[in-house]
């Protein structure tokens, strides 16, 4: 499988050559991890089958968050840690993206513009379920930001994970499982909020009245029950990077060739790219250093945790709240057990077992 390492291999040198003068750090960060990533430069650590005696070289991850490798474990212990947070009710999911006419500004400021459109977007969300003709309380709204398309292009929008209901006068008020806010006066109100944020944080970006007429897109669907729920929503958006190694097909000596799924036919295709285009698309979405792609508002922020601990138990008070929770506990969290992990078997002889024999440090690599 070609990966993204690969095509930094080959043409990372030309491109700082000729843009590293004008390049972020974070971009030479970025850079420098993908290319030291599951190699010798990081360490990592010596294997040997007890059978056959093949010695396997095991390295390190870069662990930069915008590789493009699996999360899963990651995930899954980003969610075990907030147990405790997750409410035994049903979530909505609702998407609000920029119009295109906003984006190069948006890119321009990014370490400002960026968490402003979050926080735009929540509360937005949690101002309009605030009123008794949708949700009536106070929800809970987790944030998280994305900057690209299939295409790698820039498109700065925000995914947003909330609560089905909301807290009001020491009682859950629930939300409807399949419609949460009208999209019309939610849009509007997020650009409205953006707007006014953007002219007090950002005001050296002077940007035309006209621009903010400009449509925004708003979409909401249901997307669950309990901690399952905000699972399968973390998997899908929280950790993603902007290109998997397995949508590239081909590499050579001039370009990239990758597949995109083109939206209004639902059909796979495919994108050719110089190898300096794609490393420039694929930079623009390495976020700059302090910048934190999820955030949390509402019942889930930080300063509300003992309402968000009171709407728990209200839920875990309702008839079918205690079922919902074991299920959604059960179904999100990784089976506890003090076990230790299977062993790794040998690829060579695929009977022997590997033995750890020592440690590889980056100062002494050691390797093939």
């Amino acid at each position: 499988m070609i990966e993204v390492a690969d095509i930094f291999r080959r043409f990372a040198d030309g491109y700082l050559a000729a843009h590293g003068g004008a390049m972020p750090p974070s971009h030479r960060r970025a850079i420098a991890d993908i290319l030291a990533c599951r190699s010798e430069t990081l360490g990592g650590h010596l294997w040997r089958c007890n059978r056959c005696g093949e010695e396997v070289y095991s390295y390190h991850s870069c662990k930069n968050r915008s590789r493009p490798k699996r999360h899963t474990d990651q995930a899954e212990r980003w969610l075990k840690a907030r147990q405790g947070e997750l409410l035994p009710c049903h979530y909505l999911h609702i998407a609000v993206a920029a119009p295109k006419e906003l984006r190069e500004a948006l890119r321009s400021r990014q370490k400002t513009a960026c968490p402003l459109l979050m926080k735009a977007a929540a509360q937005a969300i949690i101002e309009l379920a605030r009123d008794p003709r949708h949700v009536g309380g106070g929800v809970g709204v987790l944030a998280v930001l994305h900057t690209w398309t299939q295409q790698l292009l820039y498109h700065p929008h925000v995914h947003c994970l909330v609560t089905g209901g909301g807290v009001s006068n020491g009682s859950w008020r629930p939300a409807r499982r399949s419609f949460l806010l009208p999209y019309g006066p939610l849009a509007k109100l997020v650009r409205g909020k953006l707007m006014a944020m953007l002219a007090k944080h950002a005001p050296e970006l002077a940007l035309q009245k006209a621009l903010w007429r400009k449509p925004w897109v708003v979409h909401c669907t249901p997307w669950g029950h309990g901690a399952d729920a905000a699972l399968r929503y973390l998997a899908r958006y929280v950790f993603r990077a902007a290109i998997s190694n397995s949508r590239i097909e081909s590499l050579d000596k001039d370009g990239v060739t990758f597949r995109h799924k083109h939206r209004a036919s639902n059909r796979w295709r495919r994108t050719r790219l110089s190898g300096h285009e794609f490393m420039r698309r694929f930079l623009q979405h390495v976020l700059p250093k302090g910048l934190h792609k999820v955030r949390y508002f509402g019942l889930w922020h930080p300063s509300k945790r003992e309402e968000a601990a009171k709407a728990r138990l209200l839920l875990l008070l309702q008839p079918q709240g205690a079922d919902h929770a074991a299920q959604s506990s059960k179904a999100g969290a990784p089976p506890e057990t003090s076990a230790a992990p299977p062993p790794r078997l040998c690829q060579a002889c695929g009977q022997g077992r590997l033995i750890h024999v020592r440690r590889l440090y980056p100062s002494q690599p050691e390797g093939p």
